[in-house]
């Protein structure tokens, strides 16, 4: 995706002539156009597509690897088949289903990191609770601009919310292990 970045050509919603990608005008789904906003040829779209394969599958790996750390077997099943599940449809945000995939993607994804802030609010992860309450905040904000259609600000949010919640996911997988989660109390159904 930073390659995309770096390619694309220009042109924003608001201004045509701007040069490059602007990180608070553009929105990720404007790498994907054969052409740019400015009309030029697109040469990103190649590396876009490249990077949202590997976006949710590295994001899917991520969702397994965690609930295998989870002792609660109900939140472990959603958090590991949601996030293997959410791989089609992020890929499909880049076709002509662009709304309704991106819909069904947030849904499937905020299912999991929503299971995943339950599950760390009964650890002693202080630092992690912190930053799953950072993450569901800024994402339903960013749901309230794009449900307002408040184009000036989503594309800023946009990025911050991938940002932290790639944060949280990279700290999640990397500074957690199953003793983590040992202590939780798992009611037996």
């Amino acid at each position: 995706m930073a390659i995309a970045i770096w390619l694309y050509p220009g042109g924003t919603r608001f201004d045509e002539t701007t040069v490059g990608f602007s990180w608070g005008k553009n929105f990720i789904s404007n790498l994907f156009a054969e052409r740019a906003l400015s009309g030029a040829e697109n040469p990103a779209t190649v590396w876009a597509y490249l990077g949202m394969i590997l976006f949710p599958v590295s994001y899917a790996m991520f969702f397994v690897n965690m609930a295998n750390k989870i002792p609660d077997k109900n939140a472990a099943f959603i958090i590991k088949y949601g996030g293997l599940a959410n791989v089609p449809f992020t890929f499909l945000t880049v076709t002509h289903l662009h709304d309704l995939m991106l819909i069904i993607s947030s849904s499937l994804f905020w299912t999991c990191i929503i299971c995943i802030t339950v599950i760390i609010f009964k650890t002693k992860l202080q630092l992690f609770k912190l930053l799953c309450v950072i993450c569901v905040l800024l994402f339903y904000y960013g749901v309230y601009l794009w449900g307002t259609s408040n184009w000036d600000l989503l594309p800023i949010i946009q990025k911050v919310n991938f940002v932290t919640s790639t944060l949280l996911i990279l700290g999640l997988e990397y500074f957690t292990k199953a003793e983590d989660f040992a202590g939780i109390n798992v009611k037996k159904r």
